[in-house]
Parts: structure tokens; C-alpha cells; sequence
């Protein structure tokens, strides 16, 4: 008997080998295809722009420090003190637009990041506008808001303000709106000359809502006087019920050197570091303390957006205090980074008092954001 090697194959005489055809069966041939079709599909789907925007954690300045060397805030005509710590404006950078759609893709990134928030698109701009036309706004919105935050600084100071109140609009539910047109020029109220905002609000807390009243205005050139009623506005102060566009007179040069942020959310903190600027003493006492808010001339603060992302912005560039305007309370409860202590403010005033409890440490008793 002879011997073979263990690797060769042995061969019955009736074996038949039969091999399988590399050619695919139709069956799986489809499902292949339909496969691929999917993941191209899904792939383009989330690829797709969508009307959303996505707010994230901006940028954070120090109203007391400087950018690229220059400023932030810069007075002449006046005497300055030396300022420390931090009064940092808070932003939000928005990822999306009118001729910048976001993908579903980057939604559904977003959606997993506590510091991200998907908002529809026309809740961030105006329906019909264009990129460039968002933008222009916005900068309007900020030039504004520097000029409302100096006037209600320097109100604070007990700085006049030679102001022209123009009107800007009213009421359809108030009286004046029968009597007042638009561009009115506000001069006096019940004999009494008008000169500022200030005085406007004073001379008309003296009257209860109902009350006639007697205003001087100059119409076209021509000085006229009109009556009509005063009104209660939702937050029980006596009104006229008219908008107003204030034309300012600063008795000196405030400079506010910001580029590429837009928005009027930063009067607060703008005033604020103004403050600081023109006082002596340090108002912060070294502490960091961060903020955000419209600012009326008057030096009532208003409600923003996007606070959720400022109170991130603020923890992350190492604010120990936040304050928030009273109206975002809702948003901040029970969403405040560990470590910043969120303080809830409603004016110019009040702000500045509680930046000085900070500076001393007494902060057991300023108002915050509760449930």
C-alpha cells in the first residue's frame, strides 16, 4: 500500500464538485441597492438646510478692559478713576439666518448640548429679511443701546441730559393718541418745561392716571399746546401712552469701542461700567460679575434672549455673580451653572447696588431668580 502525503485531496470516481456562481441572486441584488439608496437618503436628508437657528455661549467682554488694545469704554471731557474686577457683557452667538441655514445635521448636534438651543428660525429674524439687513438692525439696535445706557449712567450721577423727545408713535388704546402724531416734539407738561426723559417721568408720577393734562409740543415748527388724559401702564406708572425717540446731549464724549456684536442687550452692563468709570472708589472691589439686559434711558431694565447661553458664557469665562434682568427669571430657574450666583435686577439702580453688596461681600440678602 503506498503512502500520501496528508494534503492530497482523495477523489471518489463518482464525486461531482460543483462550485457557486458569483453572480449575485436577484433577491439580494435588490436589497443591496435599497440599502445603499437609504444611507444616501438619510445622508442627504440631514445634509438638508432647515428653518432653524442654533444659539450658543459668545463672546464675553469686560466693560472695564479693553479690545485690541483700546478701551472698551473711553470718556473725554471728564474725570475718569481707575476701575478692577470685571463687568462683563454676555452674548450669544447665533449659528443660522436667512442666507445662512443650519442643517439637520447640525439641529440634531445641537439638541445633545445642555449649552445649545434649537429656537425656530423666525423667532430670532424678522420674516423676509436678509442676512444683511438682520445685521444692519442689529448694529442700529446697539448704537442705540450705548446711547440709552450712557443717558441713564449719567442720569444716575445726577449728570443732566439735555434731551429732544421726539414721538416715535402711541398707543392706539391711549388718549394722546387722538391729540399726538408722530414726530411730535415733546417741550413741557401742565406748564411745566420738559427736558429729558427724567422729567417727563417725574412730572407726570405727580398726576393719577385719568387726570388731564396739558402738552406743549412743536409740530412742523409751530408750538402748539394739546390736552389730553394720562393712562396706567402695565407696570402701574402714569403715562402718556407714547413712544418716544430720544435725541441726546451729552455734555461730553462717552466712546464705547465694540465691533461684530450687535442687539441691545449689552445697556445694562454698558451702563454700569460707565458708572464705575466716572466714580471714584472700586464699584466691583475686584470681584468678577457678569450681566445682561436692555437699558431704557430712564434706567429701567428689560428682558433679553438667549440667557441660558449668557449664564453659560459667564461661568465659563469665571464670573462668580450674573445679574439677570427680573423678566428672564423664568428661564434661569432651575438652569444656573454650578458656581455663579444669578442675582435678579429690574433697574439701573438697583444694579449698581447690588454690584456694591457684592464688592463688600453682604450678598446674603439681594434678590435672585426663585421658583
Amino acid at each position: 500500500m503506498t503512502d500520501r502525503p496528508l494534503t492530497e485531496p482523495v477523489h471518489h470516481p463518482d464525486e461531482r464538485v460543483t462550485r457557486r456562481s458569483s453572480t449575485l441572486d436577484p433577491r439580494t441584488a435588490v436589497m443591496l441597492i435599497a440599502c445603499l439608496f437609504a444611507v444616501l437618503l438619510s445622508a442627504l436628508v440631514v445634509l438638508l438646510p432647515v428653518k432653524y437657528a442654533i444659539l450658543r455661549p459668545g463672546p464675553v467682554l469686560n466693560t472695564l478692559g479693553e479690545v485690541d488694545g483700546t478701551p472698551l469704554i473711553s470718556i473725554s471731557g471728564r474725570k475718569t478713576y481707575e476701575t478692577s474686577g470685571t463687568l462683563d457683557l454676555t452674548t450669544v452667538s447665533v449659528l443660522g439666518g436667512p442666507d445662512r441655514k443650519v442643517t439637520l445635521l447640525q439641529v440634531f448636534d445641537a439638541w445633545l448640548r445642555d449649552s445649545s438651543a434649537v429656537v425656530p428660525e423666525e423667532s430670532v429674524f424678522t420674516p423676509g429679511e436678509t442676512q444683511e439687513q438682520s445685521e444692519a438692525e442689529n448694529a442700529a439696535e446697539m448704537t442705540s443701546s450705548q446711547e440709552s445706557a450712557t443717558a441713564a449712567a449719567l442720569w444716575a450721577l445726577g449728570i443732566k441730559v439735555p434731551t429732544t423727545l421726539t414721538v416715535a408713535g402711541t398707543d392706539p388704546a391711549a388718549p394722546a393718541a387722538e391729540v399726538l402724531k408722530k414726530d411730535d416734539v415733546i417741550l413741557g407738561v401742565d406748564g411745566q418745561s420738559i427736558g429729558d426723559l427724567a422729567e417727563l417721568r417725574t412730572t407726570l408720577a405727580a398726576t393719577q392716571p385719568g387726570d388731564e393734562v396739558k402738552v406743549r409740543i412743536r409740530r412742523a415748527g409751530e408750538v402748539r399746546t394739546v390736552s389730553t388724559e394720562t393712562m396706567e401702564n402695565s407696570a402701574g406708572d402714569v403715562v402718556l401712552g407714547i413712544y418716544i425717540t430720544p435725541d441726546f446731549d451729552f455734555p461730553f464724549d462717552v466712546k464705547i469701542q465694540i465691533e461684530d456684536i450687535g442687539g441691545p442687550s449689552a445697556g445694562m452692563m454698558f451702563a454700569l461700567g460707565i458708572v464705575d468709570t466716572l466714580t471714584p472708589g472700586d464699584l466691583t472691589g475686584g470681584k468678577d460679575i457678569a450681566g445682561t439686559g436692555t437699558i431704557d434711558a430712564d434706567g429701567t431694565v428689560g428682558p433679553i434672549g438667549g440667557i441660558r447661553q449668557k449664564l453659560v458664557g459667564a461661568r465659563d469665562a469665571g464670573a462668580e455673580y450674573f445679574l439677570a434682568p427680573a423678566d428672564n427669571c423664568n428661564e434661569v430657574v432651575d438652569h444656573i451653572p454650578d458656581g455663579l450666583d444669578v442675582v435678579r435686577v429690574e433697574t439701573l439702580d438697583q444694579a449698581r447696588s447690588d454690584v456694591e453688596a457684592i464688592a463688600e461681600g453682604d450678598t446674603a440678602d439681594l434678590p435672585r431668580c426663585e421658583s
